[in-house]
């Protein structure tokens, strides 16, 4: 008998309607994400020198290309899901229903960013820098989108903790018991990116940061969590080259990407403080 677990919500609580629009809770969680990120990277471009309101040419370039890119991504890693005799290929289009990969909204987000920088001149490590903290705070916020689309668990566990998902939710894995609980993972890299915001405000207080330094340690903290997390998660569709999970193969390549940052700009710039950003750019 079950003393203590984590329920999921209701399945009517997925979507609502508002006349004729279908409003899904997912899609709300990445907007609250989207918004958080915002007003948190304005504060910290502003901080750095950057012209007021530079952050939403982040977001007009960054937020599309992301979504873009992230869908790209999953589609292509559980080709299984989506490409078979009489599926719906339209279905490949339905970001509402989940299925966004972080890992491709990152490299989306990123060529946005830089194209962003591009047309006002102003130098990608200081945007990226000032974008780290926001990033892990939306992507806390957006894995409640998880939470109400009942995905994103673990393997099962009889923690007091565990996750209870609906048998009748499409995630639910084959052969397994009604009532079984589950690792709550939405939780767990909720968590787990409030961690690293403590961290990376920490290293900026008591250590010589910029240059591109705070992104860095976002790449190898946020690759380190995804690496346990998706080593335990429920996902047989997922692609696994060599028998590893490919999400696991991407979080190696952000932490490697994060130390070659550290080390290239620890190289490069050493104790030096990067200046703030005080010139006036015009659109390229």
């Amino acid at each position: 008998m079950l003393t203590a677990s984590i329920p999921s919500p209701d399945p009517s609580w997925a979507s609502f309607s508002v006349g004729p629009l279908t409003i899904h809770a997912y899609a709300l969680c990445i907007l609250a994400g989207i918004l958080v990120a915002t007003l948190i990277t304005e504060r910290r471009l502003r901080g750095r020198g950057v012209p007021e309101g530079f952050v939403f040419d982040i977001v007009v370039w960054a937020v599309p290309l992301g979504i873009v890119v992230a869908r790209f991504y999953h589609v292509f890693t559980h080709v299984g899901d989506y490409f078979y005799p009489g599926a719906n290929l339209w279905d490949v289009f339905a970001i509402w229903d989940g299925g966004n990969a972080l890992f491709g909204s990152l490299l989306g987000g990123a060529l946005g960013i830089w194209i962003a920088c591009r047309r006002r001149r102003i130098p990608f490590s200081i945007a990226v820098d000032a974008l780290a903290l926001g990033l892990l705070a939306a992507q806390a916020i957006g894995r409640l989108g998880n939470w109400f689309n009942q995905e994103l668990f673990g393997l099962p566990t009889t923690l007091p903790w565990g996750l209870e998902i609906s048998p009748d939710a499409a995630m639910f894995p084959a052969g397994t018991a009604p009532g079984t609980l589950f690792h709550p993972l939405f939780l767990y890299e909720m968590l787990w990116n409030l961690i690293g915001i403590g961290i990376i405000l920490l290293l900026e207080r008591r250590t010589t940061m910029g240059w591109g330094r705070s992104i860095g340690v976002y790449f190898i903290w946020y690759g380190l969590g995804r690496s346990w997390l998706e080593a335990i998660r429920i996902d047989p569709s997922s692609d696994a080259p060599l028998g590893i999970p490919a999400n696991i193969w991407t979080s190696g390549a952000a932490i490697l990407l994060g130390i070659v940052i550290l080390v290239v700009q620890q190289r490069r710039h050493g104790r030096e403080p990067q200046p703030a950003y005080a010139a006036t750019a015009e659109v390229a």
